[in-house]
């Protein structure tokens, strides 16, 4: 990925993305950034509409600012891992995507073209965007299918590190995601150089692997076929519509390796490490064989906007000879704390603040439990490359995760007792592959209410055996239940243990509630919290 040499990029008016002729039949999109025939098949039934006058209501007074238009290509393509070179799909022809850069009060409109044989979609992680355009195909739009478009147009209000994915199937453990960074116009932080960091487990395209047939083999193998009563979910996106090219297991690599994590634990996670052994870690597309680099100047403040697009792994992330300023966790400031490795699990960012030293060092992404590693070098000086199997000390020093994060100021949740109070619990296992909520696979018609204006708080009790990085669309919580939490939209809940998170219903809509573990939400620990009219 190139990095932007200093923190003021400036902009065209017009970003291209991942090259490629929109297709003819795109859909026409209307004044307020619907398009014909986006809508999903559901009636909402008592709840808002994702495209509804309190929908509009609420993007209104959010404002409009410069339109910044961005041509985006989904499509099967090579990727070049650095050495293994593999087929998947992806936005345009590399790994990660093209970043999207915008500045806050901008007005994004993106025109995703879909050339996969199968339906897509685009989710904007971490942004606080109108309901219909967060990307969720049967809640909050159709899918967008073979062949055509659809522009996602909305208000960008919130600076900082975000990123895009599909909400259709097992598409995001491909290589469909890229960051979204929203520049802040007064900026507050000083440094000089930006360092956008994606990290990734990979499998697609390796001895035939894919995705779905990864899903398809944890079900088989742990029984989930038939007795967790899930099996009758392969190949389908989330309206429930069978996914056209999506392949049998046999034909998708079922004959190939094994891909399930035997034996992997991590302390620190509670337990299992997570359900997938993957053959490659990457940062910014490329393996610890042949690491992407990034140069600076020895004493220069760089900025790190790390992201975790990983499909089921926590990564524990250091700097070999440098110290790590926390800044900001899911776009949100907080108080700044110091610390040697920060550990991020699937949908979690962090920005970070280092004073480059001279020399050259390893930037690691250690796989949290699962004995591998992801690699890039940061290059200030003459050097040698570190090894791919190098693991600085930093790995094992000051580790920081979230609940130690106080939020800045300026964005702490003012103390409100909560008025309205919804218990998720976590359930499911290995042995029938049966992860859900409340013992409920995803169904968009079951929704829990709120209303607008309320402080809500969600208590998420985990009674699983694994970890879940659980992920609230449309809104930001704070973490603890309380104005000293970190401000965050994704965080972890261990198992056996009870996360408390409280956040003020200003964002009208259909808004999904899910584990971001990919194989997890796909096998139906997805649910969602509706605004009552």
């Amino acid at each position: 990925m190139s990095a932007h040499p200093t923190r003021r990029a400036v902009l065209g008016a017009t970003t291209a993305v991942a090259g490629g002729t929109l297709l003819a039949a795109c859909s026409s999109g209307s004044m307020d950034g619907t398009a014909h025939g986006s809508r999903p098949s559901a009636a909402p039934g008592g709840f808002v509409d994702p495209a509804g006058p309190e929908v509009a209501a609420a993007e209104a007074r959010r404002g409009s600012g410069p339109v910044r238009d961005v041509r985006l290509t989904a499509t099967a393509a090579p990727l070049d891992l650095g050495g293994p070179t593999v087929r998947s799909w992806a936005y345009g022809d590399r790994l990660p995507g093209q970043e999207v850069r915008v500045t806050a009060g901008d007005t994004l409109a993106l025109t995703l073209a879909n050339h996969l044989p199968e339906p897509t979609s685009l989710h904007w992680h971490g942004l606080a965007l109108r309901n219909d355009m967060d990307g969720v195909p049967g809640l909050t739009q159709r899918p967008v299918a073979p062949g055509a478009s659809f522009t996602y147009k909305f208000a960008v209000t919130r600076p900082g590190t975000y990123w895009f994915h599909p909400h259709s199937g097992v598409q995001q453990d491909r290589g469909l995601y890229a960051p979204l960074i929203v520049e802040d116009p007064k900026e507050p932080l000083a440094y000089d150089r930006e360092w956008v960091v994606v990290l990734d487990d990979w499998v697609d395209g390796v001895d035939g692997s894919t995705p779905d047939a990864v899903l398809a083999e944890l079900r088989a193998g742990m029984g989930g076929g038939s007795g967790g009563g899930m099996g009758d979910m392969a190949g389908m996106d989330h309206s429930g519509h069978d996914m056209p090219g999506t392949a049998s297991p046999s034909a998708t690599g079922r004959g190939g390796p094994s891909r399930m994590l035997m034996a992997a634990t991590s302390p620190l996670l509670g337990g299992d490490a997570g359900d997938v052994a993957y053959p490659y870690y990457l940062i910014n597309g490329r393996t610890p064989q042949a690491p992407s680099s990034f140069t600076a100047k020895p004493g220069e403040r760089i900025r790190l906007r790390i992201v975790n697009a990983g499909g089921d792994t926590a990564f524990r992330v250091a700097l070999g000879g440098h110290e790590l300023t926390v800044t900001h966790t899911d776009g949100f400031p907080v108080r700044r704390t110091t610390t040697d490795a920060l550990l991020l699990g699937m949908g979690e960012r962090y920005d970070v603040l280092v004073t480059a030293g001279d020399g050259v060092f390893p930037l690691v992404a250690e796989a949290e439990g699962k004995k591998a590693a992801a690699l890039a070098v940061l290059r200030t000086g003459a050097g040698s490359a570190p090894d791919a199997s190098v693991r600085p000390k930093e790995l094992a020093g000051r580790l920081l995760t979230a609940d130690r994060l106080s939020p800045d100021a300026s964005v702490a949740l003012p103390p409100k007792a909560p008025d309205r109070t919804v218990k998720l619990t976590l359930t499911g296992g290995m042995a029938k592959y049966d992860w859900a909520f409340d013992k409920q696979p995803y169904r968009p018609d079951q929704r829990h209410p709120v209303r607008a204006g309320e402080r809500v708080r969600l208590v998420f009790a985990n009674t699983t055996s694994m970890w879940h990085p659980v992920h609230l669309h449309g809104h930001t919580f704070a973490l603890a239940g309380g104005a000293a939490g970190a401000r965050k939209d994704t965080a972890l809940v261990l198992p056996g243990r009870t996360l408390t998170v409280d956040f003020d219903a200003d964002n009208p809509g259909l808004w999904m509630v899910h584990c971001h573990n990919v194989y997890h939400s796909e096998a139906g620990m997805m649910t969602v919290l509706g605004y009552r009219k």
